[in-house]
């Protein structure tokens, strides 16, 4: 019998705690030895260690408790050392660690990749393939829109983040830091503007016929295997599009035969109040991306969508050795059943309404706050200077910098560096929201 080590919910806590200078002494210990052991592109931007974590609280390994705002960037979504997914993680691993589906299938991964054929937007037939990364996931579902249409050439939008492998480089937006220098890039990779309500002041259907305009015209309907599009940007700073802009390209994929790719890796599974945020948009994309959340912070992640589309490769064509682990799969499955059994997705939207709030009152009252915008457990404040309009990336620095000095952990985004997203857990609670927000407001011009 496995002894299944449930969190000590009461050494973590429920609250922030600063009890050393940030970063503690054992931090910067531990600091001192990463810089003389692991290569300096793998930065951090606060340089505290973790020791444990469990809902929406990490804590270090000085002591020191955090509100964590960020999730691991989206990716402990139903909360860290769920009770759940760590005692089917432990179980899994008793039994069965790793298994080469490829070579000899497993049941887990067959149950994951029908989770996901229920779950995603759309009720034609689907099927699944089970990748590592967010990176992998875009990856391949570039190399099936590929095979399925005989075209090569790919399409993306101005300020997406699609990830760091040579082609995804190619589909990422911005420069720094993920592509400087990292070139050459995958060619037959076309970006066009995107819907960006707060910069363009354009409707969903006029950005569109943008984005259309000018995919036509530099890459040629003819000649796209895909487009893919976050329906909310993440890194691009949680742009939501106007009302009928994905629609619109929706539609004309559809009439040129364009394999219509959603990437839900941040935006997915319950972030948003849905379970994909496809839904809020009235879209059903041919195929979808999953990651991060999907597996309560195991590497996991997954390319989901139209069966004719997903059967385009050749037996043996898909795959990889650690794609669809038991042991991820084991907690992505309890993933799916803890959102279901505990309506995890009203749980999103109440954040969304709690944030919204509270933020929107923040804007009331600091002018540099030029919007408030997003869906769910995934929203953000843009900042620019309200006389001039420019970006105010240095207050998002010193904001951030200064959260984390009295224990609330939060990201930055956007192309310009001045956007503060919000990727709580749904574990959150609305006094830990409100109380992250009164340091923010404390550090706010």
């Amino acid at each position: 019998m496995v002894e299944v080590h449930a969190p000590n919910v009461s050494t973590v806590g429920t609250e922030r705690r600063v009890v050393t200078a940030i970063p503690g002494p054992r931090s910067v210990e531990l600091q001192e030895r990463r810089l003389a052991a692991v290569s300096a592109g793998a930065s951090s931007a606060v340089p505290v260690f973790l020791a444990r974590a469990h809902g929406a609280i990490v804590e270090d390994v000085d002591g020191n408790a955090f509100i964590d705002l960020g999730s691991g960037i989206g990716v402990t979504t139903i909360g860290h050392t769920d009770d759940d997914v760590v005692a089917a993680a432990q179980a899994q691993v008793a039994d069965l660690v790793h298994g080469m589906f490829t070579i000899t299938p497993y049941e887990s991964y067959v149950r994951v990749a029908e989770l996901l054929a229920e779950h995603t937007p759309g009720d034609f037939a689907k099927k699944a393939l089970l990748v590592n990364s967010g990176a992998e996931a875009v990856e391949n579902g570039v190399k099936i829109a590929r095979k399925h249409t005989g075209r090569q050439g790919v399409a993306v939008i101005d300020h997406a983040y699609h990830a760091r492998t040579n082609l995804t480089m190619a589909m990422t937006f911005k420069n720094m830091p993920y592509r400087d220098g990292f070139g050459p890039f995958a060619g037959e990779v076309y970006r066009a503007p995107n819907s960006y309500p707060l910069v363009d002041g354009l409707s969903g259907e006029a950005a569109a016929a943008r984005t259309i305009a000018y995919l036509e015209k530099n890459a040629g309907a003819k000649n796209l295997a895909c487009l893919v599009v976050e329906p909310i940007q993440g890194e691009g700073g949680f742009v939501v599009p106007a009302d009928g802009y994905l629609p619109a390209l929706q539609e004309w994929c559809a009439a040129n035969g364009i394999v219509f790719i959603a990437d839900e890796i941040q935006s997915g599974m319950a972030r948003t109040g849905r379970w994909f945020a496809s839904e809020h948009f009235g879209v059903v994309p041919d195929l979808v991306l999953s990651a991060k959340g999907i597996a309560g912070g195991l590497p996991l992640a997954a390319v989901v969508g139209r069966a004719e589309i997903m059967d385009a490769s050749h037996p043996g064509g898909l795959g990889g050795t650690f794609g669809g682990n038991p042991v991820a799969c084991a907690a992505s499955i309890a993933v799916f059943e803890a959102i279901e059994r505990r309506g995890l997705l009203a749980e999103g939207e109440r954040i969304g309404a709690t944030l919204r709030a509270a933020l929107a009152e923040l804007a009331e009252r600091h002018p540099v706050i030029a919007e408030v915008r997003g869906l769910g457990a995934m929203m953000a404040i843009e900042l620019r200077d309200p006389v001039t309009g420019e970006p105010r990336a240095d207050v998002v620095g010193v904001v951030a910098q200064g959260a984390a000095r009295q224990g609330v952990l939060l990201l930055t985004a956007g192309t310009n560096g001045n956007v503060i997203r919000f990727l709580p857990s749904l574990a959150i609670t609305d006094e830990q929201l409100r109380d992250a927000v009164s340091v923010i407001e404390g550090l706010l011009p």
